[in-house]
């Protein structure tokens, strides 16, 4: 049996696309609930401790949007999401595991209204695979611990950072300010913010 060969898109068309399908496809319940509600998600990081909740468990303690989001592969609306206009210095995390995803130095505006990284914090928390939904073909950005999907990563960041464009829901992700971060396990990431 022969696969059906997708065309790939310009990166400006599948971010427009996934604007697209996303404003469209966004469900009510979805819509009234927001990333930054409380989650009962780890607040304290210890590598290699982690193991993943059960599905049941998982819709008790993450918001509507942030199931859907990491459980589903579902994508938030542009420019009504918690962090796609966050300045302030810490790290970013799944939202499910804890694990430390990207850095606010890292952090730049892409114009997409989600929030857009030039490379991961530490590599070795990321995986990337092929996702050909929506009538495209993208490269999928996922949570190497919690398998979280957490956006798509692009080739049309900036030249002079690697150009690279990690393209993440906020609902996949909860901010670390840099004065919590000692105290929530993550305090080897502190130098990083010290010049």
């Amino acid at each position: 049996m022969s696969r059906l060969s997708m065309p790939r898109l310009p990166s400006w068309a599948a971010t427009l696309a996934t604007v697209l399908l996303t404003v469209g496809a966004q469900s009510a319940c979805a819509q009234q609930q927001t990333a930054s509600q409380p989650s009962t998600a780890p607040h304290h990081w210890t590598k290699g401790t982690f193991v993943k909740p059960s599905a049941a468990t998982l819709k008790q303690t993450l918001t509507p949007i942030q199931y859907e989001v990491t459980q589903n592969e579902g994508t938030e609306r542009p420019f009504h999401n918690e962090y796609w206009d966050n300045h302030e210095a810490g790290i970013y995390v799944d939202v499910v595991s804890g694990e430390p995803l990207f850095s606010s130095l890292d952090k730049y505006d892409s114009g997409t209204g989600w929030p857009s990284f030039t490379k991961p914090l530490d590599s070795a928390n990321v995986t990337t695979e092929e996702d050909h939904s929506a009538f495209m073909s993208r490269t999928e950005v996922r949570s190497k611990g919690a398998n979280s999907h957490l956006g798509h990563v692009f080739d049309d960041g900036p030249q002079d950072r690697g150009g690279l464009r990690y393209c993440m829901n906020s609902a996949a992700l909860r901010f670390v300010p840099v004065d919590h971060l000692a105290a929530e396990g993550y305090g080897e990431y502190l130098p990083l913010f010290k010049k």
